[in-house]
Parts: C-alpha cells; structure tokens; sequence
C-alpha cells in the first residue's frame, strides 16, 4: 500500500484483488489532444483513445469494494463515450461536481470557466453526515509539473468527505501525484498508476516529502 506504480492502469489494475479500494478519484485523458502554452500534451489523449483507455473502468468498478464511490474527472466533447464506459462498468451515476474557476481555460462560442466530475455509486454507499455543495471553488496550480495538474486544495474536500483516515484512495490516471498527496496529508492510504515515467518521479518525490512532514508532526 501507498505506492505509485508506473504502467498501464489497463494492465496494472488487474494485478489487484476485487473488493480492495475504498474509494476512486481519477483524472482521465478528455481526447481532446490537449496542448499546453509550452507544448507538453498528453497520453491517450487523441480520439481514437476513447474506448481502450475508458475499459479500465471495468477494473476500476471490480477493485472498488461494495457500496463505494468513484470520482471521476471528464471532458464534456467526450460524455457520451465516458457514461457508456461508467455505466457498461456497472457505475450509477449519482451526483456531479462542478469547480468554478476565475479564469477561461480556453475561449470558444463562450468562456470556459469551470472543470467537472460525475460522482459514480458502486451498489449503494452510505450518505455523507455533510454533503458539499456541488459548486466548489477551484484553485490553479500554475500546471507547473504536470499538464492538466489539479490542485491539493481543489481535491481536498471530495476526500474528505467520501473517505475516513486508513481507507484506501486509488487513482488509476495518477499524473502527477495530486490525489495521492491529498490522501496522505489526510492519513488516507493510497495507490496511484501513471503511465508516463516522468509523472511518476514528479509524484514519488512530492510524496515523499509529504512522508517527510508527516514525520515532522504538527
């Protein structure tokens, strides 16, 4: 536990026994052939990606213990193609976040100021005591590490609340480590599959010194 493997999650997530996640939080490609300001772009990313890359939710649904909650991260150009792969899963989707931004990611026939997730139920998990409110506040990263990087204060709260210190966060599309960060500074434990080596790094060093204040103590 509390590792980041480098792979195909496709691959990797097979290699673990059914029922052994307590929750997902995951930041799939949108097939979008995403391009930063810099002209880094990502894996899997093109259209013809679509259905080999959305499989791994059939994993992701049998790796989930019963009664549990998967986040996922989606790019709306791509809904229909991830709802068919959520719901051939086994996935109800059964609630939507929203992040509003300050800033327009892009600009087309209008100004794109928000990112989004489906909250998906495997079986019936319980309610939480307090439910967040399905508009968040979204804080940027600078993407500095990673492309698409979402921030520690953004993922915060959704962890939070779906999840008790000692349970297990998995994110199969890992990047940069953001969610595995998140579970660690909350005591969560924690499993992450990146494909690309340098995400890898970028997220095994920033978890270690996660590893190195927790050590430190308040």
């Amino acid at each position: 536990m509390n590792r980041i493997i480098h792979g195909d999650c496709r691959e990797v997530l097979k290699t673990l026994p059914d029922g052994s996640v307590d929750f997902v939080l995951t930041d799939p490609p949108y097939f979008v052939r995403y391009r930063d300001r810099s002209g880094r772009s990502l894996a899997n990313d093109r259209a013809g990606d679509i259905q080999q890359t959305l499989a791994a939710f059939a994993d992701i649904y049998r790796v989930l213990k019963p009664d549990a909650l998967c986040v996922s991260f989606y790019g709306w150009q791509a809904v229909d193609a991830f709802m068919q792969a959520w719901k051939a899963a086994g996935f109800t989707p059964v609630d939507h976040i929203v992040w509003r931004k300050k800033y327009a990611s892009s600009t087309r026939f209008l100004k794109r100021t928000h990112e989004q997730a489906f909250v998906l139920a495997k079986g019936r998990p319980s309610l939480p005591g307090e439910p967040l409110p399905d508009v968040q506040p979204w804080t940027y990263t600078g993407n500095h590490g990673h492309p698409t990087e979402k921030a520690v204060e953004t993922l915060k709260p959704v962890v939070e609340v779906f999840t008790e210190p000692g349970h297990v966060v998995l994110d199969p599309f890992a990047g940069s480590g953001s969610s595995l960060v998140t579970a660690a500074l909350l005591r969560r434990r924690y499993i992450g599959v990146e494909l690309e080596r340098k995400y890898c790094v970028l997220a095994e060093r920033r978890l270690a010194g996660v590893a190195r204040h927790m050590a430190r103590g308040p």
